[in-house]
């Protein structure tokens, strides 16, 4: 009796599960990841000295750029004009007065530019103004102390 030899097939290492364990690898470090509320202006925050301020939840935040653009609540408005501002505002705070208010302004806006936020918020009703500020590094007051 002759008997045929069976042809064995090459070992291949099978990389269905690999792939499988790379890709929930992936799924699960997308859904662990932490996200932080960032802004499209970037501002350079004028310097001062002083304890933060609890966040509160409830608040209108309008942020001024060094070329005068507004952002309200993280949202980027159309154009400069104070009533796009206004509008903004009212969107946003639904004609309650009683929210803090905050500014942002970059250390390179135009002083007036702040005056003029500052001047609409009043008329609007706000009473609880705040500006925002960054506290100063170290080397900063070296190096100011030396000039």
């Amino acid at each position: 009796m002759q008997f045929k030899r069976q042809v064995k097939a090459e070992e291949q290492v099978n990389l269905t599960p690999l792939i499988d364990v790379v890709f929930l690898l992936l799924i699960f470090f997308m859904v662990s990841t932490t996200f932080t509320k960032e802004t499209h202006l970037k501002i350079d925050l004028p310097e001062a000295v002083g304890d933060k301020q609890p966040t509160v939840v409830d608040q209108i935040e309008v942020v001024v750029d060094s070329h005068g653009g507004y952002s309200v609540n993280g949202r980027a408005l159309v154009n400069k004009q104070i009533n796009t501002l206004r509008t903004a505002i009212l969107d946003v705070g639904g004609g309650n007065t009683g929210v803090p208010f905050i500014i942002t302004g970059d250390a390179n806006t135009p002083y007036q530019i702040v005056i003029s936020v500052m001047d609409l918020a009043g008329d609007m009703g706000y009473g609880n103004l705040s500006l925002t500020t960054q506290t100063p590094e170290e080397g900063d007051e070296n190096s100011r102390a030396a000039d």
